[in-house]
């Protein structure tokens, strides 16, 4: 299984920087880095709730899940 945050791409088709994000949600600089660069392992509500509304988006545009194709497993489980 995969999941993925697509923070980076909709910033980059908005033109956006991660100052910018910082300065109209509240969130903190590292929370946006680590949601940019895809190095989360855990996501609150109320960010992603900022994130929604800042960018105008629905949650399933900002994480995208991937199922594991059959006989894979995940070994950091």
């Amino acid at each position: 299984m995969a999941i993925n945050c697509n923070l980076s791409t909709l910033m980059g088709a908005n033109r956006l920087t991660i100052q910018d994000v910082f300065n109209n949600t509240g969130l903190s600089r590292r929370t946006i880095s680590e949601l940019y660069h895809d190095k989360v392992s855990r996501v609150d509500y109320g960010t992603l709730n900022k994130l929604c509304q800042f960018l105008d988006c629905d949650v399933q545009d900002l994480i995208k899940y991937t199922p594991d194709k059959v006989g894979e497993t995940n070994a950091s489980v």
